[in-house]
């Protein structure tokens, strides 16, 4: 009879899908990864699945969670992902359900992100925060009184889609994924930043570094005017790779542009957990519904 339980975590990405089983104290016991493949992500994805369920035959699973970029409806009954195009509302919480015969629970993966953070990493100490991804996409989960902000349609904190490049300064109005233009996500994300070098973002050039961190810190000014938060975290296999020159600049603009009293001092810092927030975040997604 097994003696330990935990939760079946699942982190799909744009360039990569994860899973696990994660403890209920955060702890990481079993886990695997494969690419995102262009075609057929759901056949790649269950067999992933199927393989840690498999694994973790001596662990009493409970719940999983799962954490997936937006948009999607309010509890993940359908996703339509911009870093996977050919998911179009296709039904992920029945599909996760189904596969596994377990109670499911599926949350944005920047959201995801957040609760981990706030849970056991760089944002543990604060109760208004905001967690930021920044990879195949940009994403953003916000923390309010210790309270992950869910909104109208369960996709508050789309961080990318703020607005940046007006077509009237310093940046061309460039189209996003969205359909949009001058979004935030259009010229950080790793896709925008290989259509404009040529090359892959772990070498962008240092001017296209700085820039983009320049970037960051707009965006971030603007939510911190906004929603009154302490810091931001920013994860994303982009952002980190970018290290020291990226987060410098992206402090320096919020510091320039941050003048309110209440503005002062909020911070942009990298994440706590390295590769294990995604998990972990999505570990926390179930923990979090199933104690409410």
């Amino acid at each position: 009879m097994s003696t330990t339980s935990g939760i079946l975590a699942v982190d799909i990405g744009g360039t990569k899908l994860a899973a696990a089983v994660v403890t209920a104290q955060g702890e990481i016991i079993r886990r695997d990864r494969v690419a995102t493949p262009a075609r057929a992500p759901w056949a790649t994805l269950s067999a992933l699945i199927k393989r840690i369920q498999a694994a973790a035959s001596d662990i009493d699973l409970v719940a999983c969670g799962v954490a997936c970029g937006g948009p999607m409806k309010i509890g993940g009954t359908e996703v339509s992902p911009l870093h996977i195009p050919t998911w179009i509302d296709f039904p992920l919480l029945a599909s996760i359900s189904e596969l596994t015969g377990l109670k499911t629970y599926i949350d944005n993966d920047a959201k995801a992100l957040a609760l981990a953070e706030g849970w056991k990493g760089a944002a543990r100490d604060c109760a208004n925060f905001m967690a930021v991804v920044i990879g195949t996409g940009v994403g953003g989960g916000l923390v309010e009184n210790n309270r992950l902000a869910v909104g109208r349609s369960g996709n508050a904190g789309h961080f990318g889609h703020i607005v940046v490049g007006s077509g009237m300064g310093d940046l061309d109005d460039r189209p996003c994924r969205c359909g949009g233009r001058g979004c935030l996500e259009a010229y950080v994300s790793g896709p925008a930043v290989e259509r404009e070098t040529g090359r892959d973002p772990m070498y962008a050039p240092m001017n296209l570094k700085v820039r983009n961190g320049i970037l960051l810190g707009r965006a971030v000014a603007t939510v911190a005017a906004v929603a009154d938060i302490s810091r931001i975290v920013v994860g994303g296999s982009v952002a980190l790779g970018w290290g020291e020159p990226f987060f410098q600049a992206a402090n320096d603009e919020l510091v320039s542009r941050s003048k309110l009293p209440f503005t002062t001092g909020v911070s942009i810092v990298p994440l706590g957990l390295g590769e294990s927030s995604a998990l972990i975040g999505a570990a926390a997604v179930a923990l979090t519904s199933i104690a409410s």
